[in-house]
């Protein structure tokens, strides 16, 4: 492991995304990565270790409602094991709020399992109010015009 701080940079090459698929729930295709970071307000930070090594990322999408000011939805956020609690987690965080900023995001807002404690306990360190009546809905959609299913 890497000694010294972590620094953190703004992914825009997707090689990178998948050369760090280690720190993603599922593997990462150049497609998938290359896709992510084209989309109009997609992106992602990556935490490396002074070796360079990748230790953790965020990945945020500006969100905008035409009676709202624009907001930085936290998409997802993850850090190695041996790298947690040692601050990354929130440095992300940080990070991603000043870039929001830069973009004129006025807010940034998350879901997450009420039992990640962890979770929750970085975002409150950070001053996030946990809203514990919320509920997320979700569901799958029909195929789109590129979808392998509609081939």
């Amino acid at each position: 492991m890497g000694e010294g701080p972590p620094t953190i940079e703004r992914v825009r090459d997707p090689d990178l995304l998948v050369a760090n698929a280690f720190l993603f729930d599922r593997p990462v295709t150049a497609h998938g990565a290359a896709d992510f970071l084209r989309r109009e307000g997609h992106l992602l930070l990556l935490a490396r270790a002074a070796d360079g090594t990748g230790i953790g990322f965020v990945s945020g999408i500006e969100m905008r409602h035409p009676d709202d000011d624009p907001e930085m939805f936290v998409y997802e956020l993850g850090v190695e094991e041996p790298w947690r609690r040692r601050g990354v987690a929130a440095a992300l965080l940080r990070a991603l709020g000043e870039e929001a900023g830069r973009r004129g995001c006025t807010g940034m807002w998350t879901g997450t399992g009420r039992d990640n404690v962890a979770a929750l306990a970085t975002y409150r360190s950070l001053g996030a109010e946990v809203d514990d009546r919320s509920v997320f809905v979700t569901w799958e959609t029909g195929p789109g015009p590129d979808d392998a299913r509609t081939r």
